[in-house]
C-alpha cells in the first residue's frame, strides 16, 4: 500500500512516515523534495531521519537546486549531484593513486614483489633475491621512489658492485632483479615510467664452463664418492651418464624411470621442457639395485627421508682430495657437481654424437645452449684438423 505523504511547512518539503520503526519519540520519516524542472514536476527522495535528514537539511537542498537553475550553474538536481560528486570522488582516487605511484620507493615493491615471487619460484632462488636485495639494491637506491631510478643510478650499482670484486654474472642477476621488481610495479600499477634496466648495459663475461673430466678422472671420483657415499656416488653417476642436472635428480621418482625401454622421465626441468634420458647399463643395474630396497616414491631422500635440497659438501671435499681443483682461482676451470653435466655433453660431442641429438638429450632450448656445454678439447680439434687436410689431400 502506498503510503501518503505529509507536506512540511517548507513547500516543496514532504514526508511519510515509517509504518513501525520509531526515531526518538516520532515514527521514523522518509524526506522527499518537490520542485519544477523545465516546467515539468519533479520530485526526489532524499533519505530517514534516521540517516540525518531533518526538515531544514530538505530545505536547504532543495533551495540549492533552485538556485542552480536559476543561475545556470551547479547540479540542478540530486541525481546530477551525486554524479557529479562521484566523478569528483573518483577524480580524488586517481590524484591519490597517482600521487601514492610517484611516492613509492623500491623497498616498498620489493616487499611486494618477493611475497609473489614465493608462489612462482624455488625457495633457493628466492633466497638468493633476497641476499641480493640485502646486500646490493636496498643499500644502493631502496629508499628512493622509482620514478627516481634512474639508468645513472644503475650504472653506480655496477659500479660498486664491481668494485668489491663480484662477478658479472653477479652484477648481471642484480640487474635483472631490478628488472623484474619494475615489471611487477606496472604490472601491478603501481608504476607507469619505463624500465631503467633495459638502457643499461649488461657486464659482458664468459661464463661458459669450460672444465670437463677425463674418462680417467671420471673413474677416480667415482670411486672416491662411492667410498664415502653409496647414494652421492648414485647421483654423480645419473648426472655423468645421463646428464642430469642436480635439481632434476633430486626431483626424480620411480614413477619417472621405465626399466622396460631404459629411460628417465625428466620433467619440471629448468629450461621447462621435458625430456627423456637414456640409461646405460651401469646406470641401469644402479637404478634396479635402489628401487630393491625403496621406502620412498623418490628415488634419492636424505637421512630423514625427506627431499634432498643440495649436493652434499661431501662432494667439494672428494674433488679437493684428488686434487682437481688445486691452484685453480677460474670458476669455470673448477670441477662441482654440474661438471658432470657438462663432462656428459662433452663426451657426447668428442665421440660423434651431433649437435641436434646432444640438444635433445641435454633439454636445451636453443642450439646455442648445446653449444655453450659442449666445449670440445685441443686435442679433438686438431684431429678435426687432420682429418680436414687428409679430405683435401685425397681430393687434390
Amino acid at each position: 500500500m502506498k503510503q501518503k505523504k505529509i507536506k512540511t511547512k517548507t513547500p516543496g518539503v514532504r514526508y511519510y512516515e515509517h509504518a513501525t520503526r520509531k526515531h526518538g519519540i516520532k515514527f521514523d520519516r522518509y524526506y522527499t523534495i518537490r520542485y519544477k524542472l523545465n516546467g515539468k514536476d519533479k520530485e526526489e527522495a532524499l533519505g530517514w531521519a534516521s540517516e540525518g535528514w531533518t526538515e531544514q537539511k530538505a530545505a536547504k537542498h532543495l533551495a540549492e537546486l533552485k538556485e542552480a537553475q536559476r543561475t545556470g550553474e551547479g547540479a540542478k538536481t540530486l541525481a546530477e549531484g551525486r554524479k557529479i560528486s562521484e566523478e569528483k570522488e573518483a577524480e580524488k582516487k586517481k590524484r591519490e593513486i597517482a600521487r601514492k605511484k610517484e611516492a613509492i620507493t623500491f623497498d616498498e615493491v620489493f616487499h611486494q614483489y618477493i611475497v609473489q615471487a614465493q608462489q612462482d619460484k624455488k625457495p633457493k632462488t628466492c633466497n638468493t633475491e633476497r641476499l641480493l636485495y640485502k646486500n646490493w639494491l636496498s643499500k644502493t637506491f631502496g629508499d628512493l621512489s622509482l620514478k627516481d631510478i634512474s639508468p645513472f643510478t644503475l650504472e653506480q650499482l655496477k659500479k660498486k658492485m664491481a668494485d668489491q670484486n663480484k662477478t658479472p654474472r653477479t652484477i648481471t642477476y642484480a640487474l635483472a632483479l631490478t628488472r623484474q621488481v619494475f615489471n611487477y610495479a606496472r604490472n601491478h600499477d603501481l608504476f607507469s615510467g619505463d624500465n631503467p634496466v633495459s638502457k643499461v648495459k649488461k657486464p659482458s663475461s664468459d661464463n661458459r664452463r669450460v672444465r670437463y673430466l677425463s674418462v680417467e678422472e671420471a673413474k677416480k671420483l667415482l670411486q672416491s664418492l662411492k667410498e664415502r657415499s653409496l647414494q652421492l656416488h648414485d647421483m654423480a653417476l645419473l648426472s655423468l651418464y645421463c646428464g642430469l642436472r642436480a635439481g632434476e635428480i633430486f626431483n626424480l621418482r620411480w614413477e619417472d624411470i621405465n626399466f622396460k625401454d631404459n629411460s628417465i622421465f625428466i620433467k619440471d626441468t629448468k629450461s621447462n621442457r621435458n625430456r627423456n634420458a637414456i640409461m646405460t647399463c651401469e646406470v641401469k643395474a644402479m637404478l634396479e639395485r635402489n628401487h630393491a630396497a625403496a621406502t620412498h616414491d623418490l628415488v634419492f631422500v636424505s637421512a630423514k627421508g625427506e627431499k634432498i635440497a643440495e649436493i652434499s659438501r661431501t662432494f667439494d671435499r672428494v674433488v679437493d682430495e684428488l686434487g682437481f681443483n688445486k691452484n685453480i682461482s677460474d670458476t669455470r676451470k673448477k670441477v662441482v657437481f654440474h661438471t658432470l653435466r657438462h663432462t656428459y655433453a662433452s663426451w657426447l660431442v668428442m665421440s660423434g654424437t651431433d649437435l641436434y641429438r646432444v640438444q635433445r638429450l641435454m633439454g636445451h632450448s636453443t642450439i646455442t645452449m648445446t653449444e655453450r656445454y659442449s666445449h670440445l678439447s685441443p686435442g679433438h680439434l686438431k684431429q678435426a684438423m687432420s682429418n680436414f687436410e687428409e679430405y683435401i689431400e685425397e681430393n687434390t
